[in-house]
């Protein structure tokens, strides 16, 4: 757990779509998908989720900014007020 709860949620969810993979063995700014090994399906996932969670849409649209972990942490805080 961390003092950042928008991270903390992120990790759980991809630890759920990529359980085999530790968050220490990757590297926060590359490519998520390549990072976490994941395809569109759970890439959708990891988005529907956390919009759930948070109460926040996440459109197609802004899926360009979620290209990273950092970035789609970056996102979150833009766009979240927890």
């Amino acid at each position: 757990m961390t003092d950042d709860p928008l991270r903390d949620l992120l990790i759980k969810h991809l630890g759920r779509i990529a359980p085999d993979i530790s968050f220490d063995d990757v590297d926060t700014g590359a490519d998520l998908r390549e990072e976490y090994d994941i395809d569109s399906m759970d890439f959708m996932t990891l988005i529907t989720a956390l919009g759930k969670d948070l109460s926040l849409p996440m459109p197609e649209t802004d899926y360009d900014q979620m290209g990273s972990f950092d970035d789609l942490l970056a996102y979150l805080h833009s766009q979240s007020t927890t």
